[in-house]
């Protein structure tokens, strides 16, 4: 797969990652109930988020060259707003590790009791939502405003009904399970982890609509679509986040019944 494309290509590698990324979903789902191979599990999402990070996040960009131009241009200036974004990204990024390391710290081989459909549910949501987003860049960039603006709008209202799922429902149904934040740590993990990735997905909503409403007053072009491209990358870093929260909360380790 190359990294310059004509539209019909760039789209059809977009839903291939899409496809394998929905397989490699279904996989992990299917090694949590009959294997439960945390090895396995670990595997799975690795490949998953360097999926995410090359094709759809297009880490490999950071290495690309500016032919020369001079410091004012707008390649320039978009490879060093690109170095910046990554950086900060990066640093963010040891806010979910610690989160994550916490969460086997303090639970070890056990998970809080949550519906596993649901949290199924959820993910498949924005793994959709992230294809959607790659569709809606991939489109600006060929010029193609329509197929932009669409996209963006369906990654929108993915991202709204992943906040719904999660702190709409799951919350509610957590609670049912005496998974509550003032009880015990399970309650304080499960909470700070979902919590802080939905504030997140939240953010990346609002980002989402900015860049929406931009690009239907005409700001981007084929040429010129960086906030596009910033957007992009950060939806998919929290794409990137729950690939590694949702086995941890809900696929490996024994659950912990708290209700009476």
């Amino acid at each position: 797969m190359t990294h310059t494309q004509n539209k019909s290509s760039a789209l059809a590698q977009g839903l291939i990652v899409f496809i394998f990324l929905a397989v490699l979903t279904a996989l992990e789902f299917g090694i949590a109930i009959l294997l439960n191979s945390i090895v396995l599990l670990i595997l799975v999402a690795l490949v998953k988020a360097g999926l995410v990070a090359y094709y759809y996040m297009h880490i490999y960009k950071l290495n690309q060259e500016d032919h020369g131009e001079g410091h004012d241009s707008y390649a320039y200036k978009t490879g060093t707003n690109r170095l910046g974004l990554w950086l900060f990204l990066l640093s963010d990024s040891f806010v979910f590790g610690g989160l994550l390391v916490s969460r086997f710290n303090l639970l070890g081989m056990t998970r809080p009791h949550l519906n596993q459909l649901l949290g199924l549910a959820v993910t498949v949501v924005l793994l959709v939502s992230s294809f959607f987003m790659n569709r809606a860049e991939t489109s600006i960039a060929h010029g193609d405003k329509k197929g932009f603006l669409n996209g963006t709008l369906v990654t929108i209202i993915l991202g709204l009904l992943f906040v719904i799922g999660v702190v709409g429902l799951e919350w509610q149904l957590a609670k049912i399970e005496e998974v509550i934040a003032s009880k015990d740590v399970v309650g304080g993990i499960f909470y700070m982890m979902t919590g802080m990735h939905a504030f997140h997905v939240l953010t990346g909503v609002i980002l989402l609509f900015t860049v929406w409403n931009k690009g239907r007053k005409g700001l981007y072009t084929a040429e010129k679509h960086w906030g596009v491209e910033a957007a992009t990358v950060y939806w998919h870093f929290v794409d990137v986040v729950w690939i590694f929260f949702y086995p941890a909360l809900y696929l490996i380790g024994a659950a912990i019944q708290l209700a009476a």
